[in-house]
């Protein structure tokens, strides 16, 4: 296996790099402006750190992945294009109105609980720039006024005369019959062909989106429309310069449904946290390698802190309506929770609270924390750990970035001491205490909410920040055991190399597997069977396209069920494909059953209620090598190592500071024990083991914390 995955954060650009049985990890500072620049950089890195010469790494490697929140960025911004929309006739304020709540979509819970002071968020679609063609399909399917193919016209050339610049059609009830969305395309190549209407896009609602509803379908295009000009023309970009270092096999670009795809297979709504999720999927596959059991992934970098669900027995956490900055969409996503959170987070006076507020704002790599001494004047995360003592001001990010304490104390003391009436080391602290507590209470609510226990899981801590505040994170969510995983600081770029090419496609649908009034099952097999059998024919052809062979693809069918009228949806994966008779049917009754029970507890079935599936899904995936998971077996005699020198260190717990001994990099081998309190500084991580916590390594580089 030769494989370069890269993840580009807010903060930093990492890189994993996979030559036969050579790993390398390697990390430098994202530029913005032009994201190969960032990328290069911790390519060379990488490339050095095996000896090998770039040209021809990247003449022999077999696949390049990559993973970005440029995205995610370009909606912050509102960096994109004019879009414009298509809808049905009379529903022309459907996407303005946003369900009559969409302000509120996307804001953080105190304000979802003042409404009346919320602000709209500020539309990707202007009013003015929506139009509405005669033409309806009812709930089945059947067309119940044709289109007006000459309305449409006129409609397509009004927008293109407003300076359109993409155009999203979504229609009324075309998940069901896309008919009228198809023609709609005909019609406009036929009156703007591609050597007229230029570059611009065409999206189909049906197309992004197979689920059901007029609001998030819309919205979802939209989404996919707004970014679609951005990411062609940034990762043609990065393409480009792979190409010119010899590179000639397509780039494959990360998904956030857990797989990635070349990217002519790639809607750019598919790319939104891709890194992070990434990141999930890796520990997925540590999970399953190593059968740690129950896992929640907690990835800390410079800009967030994303939290992921990966619970024994390989259940699946979607988001179904996930939202996307302040818009609600309907695509297939592996469930994140993102806290504004990281190294990077800016602390302020909270004048209600009268203590210290933590993000969301970043620093982000530029100007980056004020100890960076790049011109940052707000104090940051990173700076409170700085005088706390748990960085080396000289050996930060391999040496690469030189620490400047004074400023940590200037930015402080002339934002937060006189507020807080405290001194700067109390101050920061107040910033390790609250960043730790913000980030325990996300893990607990994540955990509590889908009916786990915190202390029944490990909590896999990484990112460059992940191994620095686990023990606090943990304290305070009641966990008692961490792994920071093998190449912790770069974790969620080996997720993004380990990750198979896949596609998903679902459809919304009504099926009754246990209708509780008529106490009958269902039995409509060839509808079913029908279904199933259409979404694996799409996915095949999205992987034939990118050249693989038919009987390469594999499927795994998934469905979204619930009891009766219950809000709660599970996602459920079944070792069927079929349905032949009574007994497939039962055997999916009681596959939902088992993990509904485990995650609920014992008792909580009610089929009695009924039993609904609500969305069909497939993911059409094609099997390929990944990064082999040694034991995390911890057993056998161990030797505390001697430490490097030993320095005065601040721990929120402990009035005074506390003489810690400090380890490099060779102290993380399986035959070494190191009692807490202490501090082993590698090249792209610290790990800060606090008083009550041990750490334990592994053969391959993982590291156990346990509490004494």
């Amino acid at each position: 296996m030769k494989r370069i995955s890269v993840d580009i954060g807010g903060t930093f650009t990492d890189c994993f790099f996979a030559w036969d049985e050579k790993y390398v990890e390697a990390k430098a500072l994202t530029t913005h402006h032009n994201l190969a620049l960032g990328f290069n950089e911790a390519l060379d890195l990488a490339c050095s750190r095996a000896e090998l010469d770039r040209d021809q790494v990247l003449s022999e490697v077999d696949s390049v992945r990559y993973a970005t929140t440029l995205g995610t960025n370009a909606l912050i911004e509102r960096k994109g294009p004019k879009v414009a929309a298509i809808v049905t006739h009379g529903f022309e304020d459907t996407i303005p109105l946003s369900r009559g709540r969409g302000y509120g979509e996307g804001l953080d819970p105190s304000m979802q609980q003042n409404l009346a002071a919320a602000e709209r968020p500020e539309p990707l679609v202007p009013r003015h720039l929506i139009r509405s063609v005669k033409e309806r399909v009812n709930s089945a399917g059947k067309v119940v006024v044709p289109l007006d193919e000459s309305d449409v016209r006129n409609m397509v050339r009004e927008l293109v005369d407003q300076g359109a610049e993409a155009l999203v059609v979504s229609l009324t009830n075309a998940t069901e019959n896309p008919g009228h969305e198809l023609r709609i395309l005909e019609v406009v190549l036929e009156e703007f062909p591609p050597h007229e209407l230029g570059a611009i896009p065409v999206l189909l609602g049906h197309q992004v989106s197979g689920r059901k509803g007029e609001y998030v379908r819309a919205t979802s295009t939209i989404v996919d429309g707004f970014l679609h000009e951005i990411m062609f023309h940034a990762l043609s970009q990065l393409a480009n310069n792979l190409r010119e270092s010899g590179y000639d096999k397509p780039m494959l670009v990360v998904h956030n449904s857990g797989g990635m795809a070349q990217m002519n297979s790639t809607d750019a709504l598919q790319t939104i946290h891709s890194g992070p999720i990434a990141g999930v999927s890796a520990a997925e596959h540590l999970s399953s390698e190593t059968g740690i059991g129950h896992v929640i992934s907690t990835d800390m970098g410079g800009t967030s802190f994303d939290i992921g669900l990966v619970p024994e027995g390989g259940v699946k956490h979607y988001d179904f309506q996930p939202t996307i900055d302040r818009w609600l969409v309907s695509v297939p996503m592996i469930h994140l929770l993102t806290l504004g959170a990281g190294g990077g987070s800016i602390a302020s006076y909270d004048r209600i609270h009268r203590g210290v507020k933590l993000g969301p704002e970043s620093a982000g790599s530029d100007p980056g924390p004020a100890c960076y001494d790049r011109g940052g004047l707000r104090a940051t995360v990173t700076d409170a750990d700085l005088l706390l003592g748990y960085l080396d001001p000289d050996n930060y990010a391999n040496g690469f970035i030189k620490l400047n304490p004074r400023r940590s104390v200037f930015a402080i003391e002339e934002t937060l001491c006189d507020e807080l009436d405290m001194d700067v080391i109390q101050v920061a602290k107040e910033i390790k205490r609250g960043v730790d507590e913000q980030m325990a209470i996300g893990i607990a609510k994540e955990l509590r909410v889908r009916g786990y226990l915190p202390e029944d899981f490990t909590m896999l801590a990484y990112g460059g920040n992940g191994p620095l505040h686990a023990c606090g994170i943990a304290d305070r969510a009641g966990i008692r055991r961490i792994l920071a995983p093998p190449f912790a600081s770069v974790f969620s770029a080996l997720g993004a190399g380990n990750m198979k090419q896949l596609h998903i496609h679902e459809r919304g649908a009504h099926v009754v597997m246990y209708n509780a009034t008529t106490r009958a099952l269902y039995d409509n097999y060839d509808e079913f069977n029908l279904i199933v059998e259409e979404l694996e024919r799409k996915g095949q052809e999205d992987l034939v396209r990118q050249g693989f062979d038919a009987s390469d693809v594999r499927y795994r069918l998934e469905m979204d069920m619930r009891y009766g009228n219950q809000l709660v949806t599970t996602a459920v994966v079944f070792d069927l494909d079929r349905i032949h008779g009574v007994g497939d049917v039962l055997q999916m009754i009681q596959t939902f059953s088992n993990i509904y029970g485990q995650r609920y507890g014992e008792g909580s079935e009610a089929p009695e209620a009924g039993i609904r599936v609500q969305t069909i899904r497939v993911a059409s995936f094609v099997d390929g090598d990944v990064v082999k998971f040694e034991s995390l077996d911890n057993e056998g005699a161990r030797t505390i190592p001697t430490p490097m020198s030993h320095r005065d260190v601040y721990f929120v717990a402990h009035d005074t500071a506390v003489h810690t001994p400090i380890y490099d990099a060779s102290a993380l081998t399986h035959q070494h024990r190191v009692p807490g309190p202490a501090i082993v500084t590698t090249e792209n991580t610290t790990y800060l083991v606090e008083p009550g916590w041990r750490l334990e390594p592994t053969s391959q580089g993982a590291v156990w914390f346990l509490r004494d």
